[in-house]
């Protein structure tokens, strides 16, 4: 079952991440998300979830965009997933950073930066999930890992409808657990 979203809030040339002081990602920096709440919906959950870790409303947000489904295999965790949005901040909108939050500190980081080849202070999905999410489309990736290293990912175009249709999402994870 997809249980998480996860959000990259862009303002131009910026995202503002979260360099997490819990697990998962402890120590590294990641978009902003959280679980979702019993009968939530995945956008509902994901305006609480940003409200909740960067105080920004749906007001101050210009574009919510849902980009797709993240599911991941682990040795450790089993089978996972998330919903994946990137919400768009008008060019001039002031967030002054770096911001303490219980959730960890969250600043303005270069894209450039983010995905630098040696940039190894990111989650290691990052590199290999946020070029496409910038872009126009919704994907759906799948990430392999053993003993907390990332072994293999997969990266496929869905309709933007899977933000809505169950069945659908289900299908997703049976294919994956047969996989």
């Amino acid at each position: 079952m997809i249980t998480y979203n996860i959000c990259f809030v862009r303002r131009g040339n910026e995202l503002l991440l979260l360099n997490r002081e819990k697990p998962s990602w402890m120590g590294c920096w990641n978009g902003v998300g959280g679980k979702l709440l019993p009968g939530e919906q995945p956008r509902q959950s994901m305006i609480r979830e940003l409200l909740e870790e960067t105080s920004l409303s749906e007001h101050d947000v210009m574009k919510l965009t849902f980009k797709g489904l993240i599911t991941w295999s682990s040795d450790r965790s089993g089978l996972g997933g998330m919903y994946v949005y990137v919400a768009e901040l008008p060019a001039h909108h002031p967030y002054a950073t770096p911001v303490k939050t219980a959730e960890g500190v969250l600043d303005w980081k270069e894209i450039s930066w983010v995905l630098h080849p040696d940039n190894q202070g990111v989650a290691a999905n990052l590199p290999r999930t946020l070029p496409q999410l910038l872009q126009e489309g919704c994907y759906w990736f799948h990430m392999d890992y053993q003993a907390g290293q990332l072994l293999s990912s997969s990266c496929h175009a869905i309709e933007e409808r899977m933000e809505y249709e169950q069945e659908a999402r289900e299908a997703l994870l049976l294919e994956v657990s047969a996989g």
